[in-house]
């Protein structure tokens, strides 16, 4: 079994950071792929960026410029840096991972983390 554990949520004001973090840990065979996922109340969860560990990284058009994406292979851990926050970046944050896959839009990933919430407010 493998657990993903996220932290780093919170709130913060319009145009601060908060940096994401999620460790994946148990019996891990191999992870080919890591991203974030965000649901904001009402509505469908959407892919907000992955990378792989060979470090190809995807970016959803609303948050070019803004988030990056990094990854720790050695420690199974990748990172969400966020920065310029909008009030409607405002959701759950959640983890994935996946053995063989590249996390997409799409897709029933392997291993998903309880999620962590942001909250972009003055």
């Amino acid at each position: 079994q493998v657990q993903l554990v996220e932290s780093g949520g919170g709130l913060v004001q319009p145009g601060g950071s908060l940096r994401l973090s999620c460790a994946a840990s148990g019996r891990i065979t191999s992870i080919y792929s890591m991203g974030w996922f965000r649901q904001a109340p009402g509505k469908q969860r959407e892919l907000v960026a992955s990378i792989t560990k060979g470090g190809s990284r995807n970016f959803m058009d609303f948050v070019q410029g803004r988030f990056t994406i990094s990854i720790d292979n050695a420690k199974n851990t990748v990172y969400l840096q966020m920065n310029s926050l909008k009030p409607e970046d405002t959701a759950v944050y959640y983890c994935t991972a996946d053995r063989f896959r590249a996390i997409a839009s799409g897709g029933d990933y392997d291993y998903w983390g309880q999620g962590t919430q942001v909250t972009v407010s003055s």
